[in-house]
């Protein structure tokens, strides 16, 4: 629908009930009319247990996280050769400060869980950061700009999507090698196209609206209203997709460091302690491989159920329609 307005017929003083009637939907709670309040959304927090209790938990792990060099028994990478596959402390030949056991080099299970976690945090924020940044550029300019790079990134974006992540990931690491940046921005450019369609859509569904032709008639710029009415209306969907690729991207940082293509040796991580344990885990020596397996378990469980939290609250439509 073509906007009636006209740029030269406008007033040069916009009065309020104008602004009010071409302005973005705006409510209480991050400037969405569709968005429950806060009161709803927090009432619906505190009344969820199995969401109260998910939060503890990964403020627990978070705090742990942080704080490691603190928090841990011992030096992760300290060798203690007289301990090695030493079992957990409640067992006989438990000994402390080994409260989880030893691997078979002598190294505390429990540090390397506790800095093992602080390395999948990292990875998961800053990857998702990244391709959050990436995304979100790509999809504003392929539902605005439309044309010739819409349909060069809606190729790209197709591409991408079409290939298992896992293997583009693998193939990545292997060609330009180990290192925490190098997965970072691996993960990062794996994971940039479901926010550029998520974006992509939601600006093609509110482009034609009547507040956004009346930026156009205004004389507001390309940038102003790709940030002003465009990306604020895309919040949403992001904060939720947000939320799901975060474990997404800790589960593939721990399945590149088992494969032994993800963090360098000499740093701990939960998917190599796994592939340490792994070793020597038919042989009896069940914990040095059952714990950080639980304790990835846990993480990516809590972070789901917060996700699926908020998708509910800040989405209620979606909810319905499951």
């Amino acid at each position: 629908m073509k906007s009636s307005i006209k740029a030269d017929v406008l007033p040069a003083a916009v009065p309020e009930a104008y602004q009010e009637a071409y302005s973005p939907p705006v409510h209480s709670f991050l400037g969405f009319r569709y968005i429950p309040s806060e009161r709803q959304i927090l009432h619906s927090y505190l009344t969820n247990k199995l969401v109260l209790s998910a939060s503890l938990i990964f403020l627990l792990v978070v705090f742990c996280a942080v704080f490691a060099q603190w928090v841990a028994p011992v030096d992760p990478l300290e060798q203690t050769l007289r301990a090695r596959l030493r079992p957990p402390i409640w067992e006989d030949r438990g000994l402390a400060p080994f409260y989880l056991g030893t691997d078979r080099l002598g190294r505390d299970v429990l540090s390397n869980i506790i800095f093992g976690l602080r390395i999948s945090l990292m990875v998961g924020i800053l990857s998702v950061g990244l391709s959050l940044m990436i995304g979100l550029t790509l999809g504003l300019t392929a539902g605005y700009a439309r044309g010739f790079w819409e349909s060069f990134i809606m190729r790209a974006v197709d591409v991408q999507l079409s290939l298992p992540l896992i293997m583009v990931a693998l193939c990545f690491m292997v060609i330009f090698g180990q290192g925490l940046g190098n997965m970072i921005i691996v993960i990062a450019i794996t994971g940039w196209a479901e926010y550029a369609r998520t974006v992509r859509g939601t600006v093609l569904s509110i482009r034609e609206k009547e507040y956004v032709e009346a930026a156009h008639a205004l004389g507001f710029g390309p940038g102003t209203i790709m940030v002003k009415y465009l990306l604020i209306n895309a919040i949403t969907p992001i904060l939720v997709l947000t939320a799901v690729q975060v474990p997404r991207v800790i589960i593939l940082e721990a399945t590149l460091s088992f494969l032994g293509v993800g963090v360098p040796i000499s740093t701990p991580s939960i998917g190599m302690a796994i592939a340490r344990g792994y070793e020597v885990l038919f042989s009896g020596r069940w914990w040095a491989s059952i714990f950080p397996g639980l304790a990835l378990m846990l993480l990516v469980g809590c972070i789901n159920v917060l996700a699926d939290w908020l998708r509910d609250a800040l989405e209620p439509r979606s909810r319905d329609q499951v």
